[in-house]
C-alpha cells in the first residue's frame, strides 16, 4: 500500500485556469475574433442579440441547417445563421461574464443559453468535416471554448459554496493533495473526549503495597466506547448541502460540457471540489488526518483519542457521506452512469485507502496489552462497515478487488498485533515475580487486573474468536502458541473437545495466573494466611467467571466446579492449620487420669487436677486471643466467603468450648480471680469470631 497517498489525483489550479483564459484571448486574432465585432463594440452586440425572438428565429434556421447536413453531402458555403448564432453565443457569454445576466437566476434564460451552446457544439462537429473556410470553424470553436470556460467557472462557483454563489477560488494542489492541508495556519479541531481505557500492568506492582481496601476498583472494566451519533444526525440531511435548484443547474452544465466534448474538464473540476468538500466535512466531524510520523510520536493517551475519532469518522463516512455523495453524483450525472460511478469510485478509493493507512500506522506502534481493545475497535469497523460497503457498493466496482485486498491486509496486521498483545499478557502474568506480598492476604492486584481484562475482552467475544482463528487456525493442537492445559479444561461439559480458540486462550492465561498465585502464596510465612490468600483470589476468579455470561460460557461448568473444589481444599487446610490448636486446648486428654477425677470429691482436696483445668482455660484464652488479634486484621473481600468461613469456625469451636465450659466452670467458681481463667462465655467467643477477616476495621469491645 502506498503510504505517501495523495487524496486527489486531479490537478485543477487557479494558475491553469487563468492560463486557459489568456490562451483564449490571444487566439482571438488568429481565429478572426475582432472581425466579427460590430462598430459599437461587444456591449452593443450583446444588447442586440439578447432579444429572445431573434435567438429563437436563428436557432430554428440552425436546426434546419443541422438537419439538412445530416442527410445531404457537405456544402461549400456555410449559411449566415451559423455566423449569427456564433455571435449570439458570444453576446450571451459576455453578459454573463460582466454580470448583466446571471446563470441560475432565470430557468428560461438558462435553457435558452444552454440550447445555443448545444447547437454551436453540433455546428463545430459538422464544420470539422466541411471543405469550407477554416476561419469559420475557428470562430465557432473559439466561441464554444469561451462558453465552456464560463460554464466550468460557474460549476466551480456552485461546488465551492453550495449555499451561496461567490467569486470562485479554484483549489490548488496543496489544498487537495491530502486530507491535511499543507498550510500551517489551518487550525486543528480539538480531539473528542476519550472514553476510559484499560490501565497498564505496570500499575499492578505499585498497587500491591496499598491498603487492601484501596484495591477494590483496581483496573475495573473500562467504559465501552459507544459511537456518537449526534454528528450523523446533524449531517445526515445537510451533506451535500446543495439545493434542488443548484443540483439541477449543475446537471445542465455537466450535460452541456460532456455533450460538447469537455468531459475531462467537467470531471476534473467536479472531482477536485468534491474532494475538498469531503475533507472539510470530515474535519467538521472532528477528524483531521494524522501522518505516519505523527502517529509514531504520539503518546498512547492522545493516539487512543485519535483511534476513537477514526472509528467514528469511518462509520460516518461510509454510512452518511458516501450515501449523500452517491445521490449527488447520480443527480448531476443521471444519464452518464459510468462517469458518475467512476468519479465516486475514485473518491471512495482515495478516502478508504487514507483510512487504512492510519490503521496500519497504528499497528506499527509499540504494542502493549492495554491497546488491545482499541485495536479490536478498528478491526470491527473494517469488518462491519468498510468491508460490507465495498462488497455491496456498485460504485466501487472498478477498485473492489484492490480495496478488498488492502482491507484484508490491514485486518491481518491487526489480528497479528492482537496475538502479540495476548502473548505479552501471558508473559507479563508468567513473569510477575514481585516478592512483596499483598497485606493481610487480600486479592492481589494482578488477579483483579487479569480478570477484569478478560471480562472486558469477552465484550469482543465474536471478534476475538475470529481474530484468533485467523492467526491460530482451527486445529489448536498443532498451534505453535498452544500451552498444555489439563485435559478436563479443554473439554466441553459433555466431554467433547473445545473448538473455541478464545476459550483456549483464556484458559491458558487463567492457568498462568493460578500458577503465579501459588507462587505468591509462598511469600506468606503463616501457612493459614497462604490459604486465606488463595481462597480470596480463587473466589474472586470464580465469581468473575460466573458473573460474566460470555466468560462463563468460554470456561465451562467443569472448570468452575474444579476451581470450587480447590477452594474447599484451601478452606480445609486453613481450618486444620489454625483451629486445631484451639481444639487441642479444649481436649480433656491432658487432664490427670480422666474427667471423672476432676469431678470426684477427692479432687476438692487434690489441687493438681484443678490446676490443670486452669491451665487449659489459660491456654485456650491465649491461643484464641493470638488468633483473633492476627486474623481480625486479615481480609476476606467476598462477603459470602467471609460468612462461610465464620460459620465454619463457629461450628468447629463453639460446641467444643461450650461443652468444656459447661463441664469445668463450676469447679473454678471457688477459686480466687476466676475471671483470670474463664475470660469468655461461649457467646463472647461467637461474637469475636464474627469480627474475624474485617481487615482490622472492627474494634474489640473492652
Amino acid at each position: 500500500m502506498e503510504k505517501s497517498f495523495s487524496f486527489s489525483s486531479y490537478h485543477f489550479s487557479a494558475a491553469s485556469q487563468k492560463q486557459r483564459d489568456k490562451d483564449l484571448e490571444s487566439s482571438s486574432s488568429i481565429r478572426g475574433g475582432p472581425q466579427w465585432k460590430s462598430a459599437g463594440g461587444e456591449e452593443e452586440l450583446a444588447a442586440f442579440f439578447h432579444d429572445h425572438d431573434t435567438i429563437l428565429q436563428v436557432s430554428e434556421e440552425v436546426d434546419g441547417f443541422l438537419e439538412t447536413s445530416a442527410t445531404t453531402p457537405p456544402l461549400l458555403h456555410v449559411p449566415d445563421c451559423v455566423h449569427r448564432l456564433t455571435k449570439i453565443l458570444d453576446s450571451m457569454v459576455y453578459r454573463y461574464n460582466t454580470g448583466k445576466s446571471k446563470l441560475g437566476k432565470d430557468a428560461e434564460d438558462d435553457d435558452l443559453f444552454l440550447a445555443v451552446v448545444d447547437r454551436i457544439s453540433k455546428i463545430s462537429a459538422i464544420l470539422s468535416t466541411f471543405p469550407c473556410d477554416p476561419s469559420v470553424l475557428d470562430k465557432t470553436t473559439f466561441s464554444l471554448e469561451k462558453a465552456m470556460s464560463f460554464l466550468e467557472k460557474h460549476l466551480c462557483t456552485i461546488l465551492q459554496d453550495p449555499k451561496s454563489s461567490t467569486t470562485t477560488t479554484t483549489p490548488t494542489s496543496s489544498n487537495h493533495g491530502s486530507f491535511r492541508s499543507g498550510s500551517g495556519s489551518e487550525s486543528k479541531p480539538k480531539p473528542p473526549k476519550k472514553s476510559s481505557s484499560f490501565g497498564s500492568l505496570t500499575q499492578v506492582h505499585d498497587a500491591a503495597l496499598c491498603s487492601p481496601f484501596d484495591l477494590v476498583n483496581l483496573s475495573d472494566p473500562p467504559i465501552i466506547p459507544t459511537l456518537s451519533s449526534h454528528q450523523d444526525q446533524d449531517q445526515d440531511t445537510s451533506f451535500p448541502a446543495f439545493s434542488p435548484e443548484k443540483v439541477s443547474l449543475m446537471n445542465k452544465i455537466a450535460t452541456s460540457m460532456i455533450a460538447a466534448g469537455y468531459q475531462t474538464e467537467c470531471c476534473v473540476a467536479f472531482a477536485s471540489f468534491r474532494r475538498i468538500a469531503f475533507k472539510t466535512a470530515l474535519q467538521e466531524f472532528g477528524y483531521v488526518s494524522v501522518g505516519m510520523e505523527e502517529i509514531h510520536k504520539m503518546q498512547w493517551e492522545m493516539l487512543e483519542g485519535e483511534i476513537a475519532t477514526w472509528n467514528n469518522a469511518v462509520r460516518h463516512c461510509i454510512t452518511v457521506l458516501f450515501n449523500g455523495e452517491k445521490k449527488l453524483y447520480a443527480s448531476v450525472f443521471p444519464n452518464q452512469q459510468s462517469i458518475s460511478q467512476n468519479l465516486l469510485s475514485d473518491l471512495a478509493r482515495a478516502v478508504i485507502i487514507h483510512f487504512l493507512n492510519f490503521a496500519q500506522g497504528v499497528v506499527l506502534t509499540l504494542l502493549t496489552v492495554e491497546k488491545l481493545f482499541k485495536f479490536l475497535d478498528m478491526y470491527e469497523t473494517l469488518r462491519d462497515v468498510v468491508e460490507i460497503a465495498i462488497a455491496d457498493g456498485s460504485y466501487l466496482e472498478r477498485c473492489r478487488k484492490e480495496l478488498a485486498h488492502e482491507i484484508a491486509t490491514t485486518k491481518l496486521r491487526i489480528a497479528e498485533a492482537t496475538m502479540a498483545m495476548f502473548r505479552d499478557l501471558e508473559n507479563s502474568v508468567k513473569g510477575d515475580n514481585d516478592r512483596v506480598p499483598v497485606p493481610n492476604g487480600a486479592i492481589h492486584p494482578l488477579t483483579r487486573y487479569v480478570m477484569n481484562y478478560l471480562e472486558y475482552a469477552c465484550e469482543y467475544k465474536d471478534t476475538l474468536e475470529q481474530v484468533l482463528r485467523q492467526c491460530l487456525h482451527d486445529d489448536y493442537h498443532s498451534c505453535r502458541y498452544y500451552s498444555p492445559i489439563r485435559k478436563i479444561e479443554l473439554e466441553e461439559d459433555d466431554g467433547t473437545p473445545k473448538n473455541s480458540a478464545l476459550a483456549i486462550q483464556l484458559m491458558t492465561i487463567m492457568d498462568l495466573l493460578s500458577l503465579n498465585l501459588e507462587y505468591k502464596a509462598m511469600l506468606y510465612k503463616d501457612f493459614a494466611l497462604r490459604s486465606v490468600f488463595l481462597m480470596n483470589n480463587g473466589r474472586y476468579i470464580v465469581q468473575k467467571v460466573k458473573g460474566c455470561k460470555d466468560l462463563h460460557q468460554c470456561m465451562g461448568d467443569n472448570w468452575c466446579r474444579k476451581r470450587q473444589s480447590g477452594l474447599k481444599l484451601h478452606h480445609k487446610d486453613y481450618r486444620t492449620e489454625t483451629w486445631s490448636k484451639v481444639l487441642n486446648c479444649l481436649s480433656t486428654d491432658g487432664l490427670q487420669g480422666n474427667t471423672s477425677s476432676v469431678l470426684s470429691p477427692r479432687a476438692n482436696k487434690d489441687k493438681k487436677p484443678k490446676q490443670e483445668v486452669k491451665d487449659k482455660f489459660k491456654r485456650f484464652n491465649s491461643t484464641f486471643e493470638d488468633i483473633y488479634k492476627t486474623q481480625s486484621s486479615w481480609v476476606v473481600s467476598d462477603e459470602q466467603l467471609k460468612s462461610e468461613l465464620r460459620a465454619s469456625i463457629a461450628a468447629l469451636v463453639i460446641p467444643a468450648y461450650r461443652s468444656f465450659y459447661g463441664r469445668f466452670k463450676h469447679h473454678l467458681n471457688s477459686s480466687r480471680h476466676v475471671d483470670k481463667y474463664i475470660k469468655y462465655h461461649p457467646e463472647d467467643i461467637e461474637a469475636l469470631i464474627e469480627e474475624l477477616f474485617d481487615g482490622g476495621t472492627t474494634k474489640r469491645k473492652s
